[in-house]
């Protein structure tokens, strides 16, 4: 008897310890609001604006350590100024696709996320409209795609998931007119995990 109990706890143990290398997937959807902002060096100023994203998320892990890759529809907005009073109002619509390392700490359907990675993001429209004292000079010529980095921390509730981020440019997306232009935001979203 003592064996079966000891061989039963042996199997017991090696089985949690195996689950934990194990991968495990998750998939689920997400929606949010974002604050961009286009910085650049010398000649625009810029505001943040609000703006949307709503998409997909999966998230891989194992040993306490997951990949999580997202993908992305984003509206972002930003009003830029010139010093002489001038304004282009900039709405982006771009398919955003984030490649995220992190990890979670938490037990009993409750934990906190902190998370970090690159993210691309391919222009799919970049309206502009222009105050009535500005002309064609200050349209600025956007590049199709453009990267950035992430890091954020989420709070797990279930199957309800809370995120809070910061997104800062890390290659220039402009190209006549604003060469020196990287945009930034602040994205905060609600999840809902799928399985």
């Amino acid at each position: 008897m003592k064996k079966i109990i000891l061989s039963a706890l042996f199997v017991a143990f090696n089985l949690a310890a195996f689950s934990q290398v194990l991968p495990s997937f998750q998939l689920g959807v997400k929606a949010g609001a974002n604050l961009s902002k286009l910085s650049t060096d010398n000649t625009f100023s810029s505001d943040n604006r609000a703006g949307y994203y709503a998409g997909l998320w999966t998230r891989i892990g194992a040993a306490g350590i997951h990949l999580q890759p997202e993908l992305y529809l984003s509206g972002k907005n930003t009003t830029l100024k010139t010093t002489a009073g001038e304004e282009n109002k900039v709405k982006f619509t771009s398919l955003d696709v984030p490649i995220l390392v992190g990890t979670k700490i938490g037990a009993a359907g409750v934990g906190i996320r902190l998370n970090t990675g690159p993210v691309v993001s391919f222009v799919l429209d970049d309206e502009q409209s222009f105050g009535d004292a500005a002309s064609n000079a200050f349209k600025g010529n956007f590049k199709g795609q453009n990267f950035a980095w992430q890091f954020g921390a989420g709070l797990d509730i279930g199957k309800l998931g809370l995120d809070l981020r910061y997104e800062t440019g890390l290659s220039k997306i402009g190209k006549d007119g604003y060469n020196d232009t990287k945009l930034s935001l602040f994205t905060f979203g609600l999840g809902l995990r799928i399985f």
